[in-house]
């Protein structure tokens, strides 16, 4: 980009701009950022619902977990369109379970004095957990109605009828 500067700035001595060092930084590889995005999220559901025995990384095949610790800028290997169907079923447990919890907080928050999710965790405020994971589970490459198939069943099952049915 071209940027226009008055000439009284011109003659300006001092450190860099930050919009010339903007310029000057490094382009980032998109992907790779997708990708980092995608465990920070795995991180978060994990925390959020203090799931047992799942190991992030498990969740991501060895070009995936190598990408990790690549400068952002790098044009890495990320995983391609063929998965093994073990990960894929590993995947697809994960994600069962953040929906499984997900209802679960959300059943037990609203019989518990009748408080809503949102005033017991005012930061996730518009946060919609079980989509999240249907969002999840497009990255992840797993079966999206596998993920909402099991939601409405979660639904039913913690008498929530009105809710599975929408």
């Amino acid at each position: 980009p071209v940027l226009d500067t008055e000439d009284a700035w011109v003659s300006v001595e001092g450190p860099v701009s930050i919009v010339e060092l903007a310029l000057e930084q490094k382009r980032i590889h998109y992907p790779l950022v997708e990708h980092q995005f995608v465990l920070c999220t795995i991180l978060y559901a994990i925390m959020r619902f203090s799931l047992k025995s799942v190991k992030p990384l498990s969740l991501f095949d060895s070009k995936g977990k190598n990408a990790f610790f690549k400068d952002l800028t790098s044009i890495q290997l990320l995983p391609s369109g063929d998965m093994d169907p073990n990960m894929l079923s590993i995947r697809q447990q994960f994600l069962v379970k953040v929906v499984s919890a997900a209802v679960q907080t959300l059943c037990s928050s609203q019989k518990a004095k009748d408080v809503s999710e949102e005033e017991l965790f005012p930061f996730e405020k518009g946060k919609n957990w079980p989509t999240l994971a249907v969002d999840l589970a497009q990255y992840l490459q797993v079966s999206e109605d596998v993920v909402k198939r099991h939601y409405v069943c979660e639904l039913y099952s913690y008498g929530m009828d009105h809710l599975g049915e929408e």
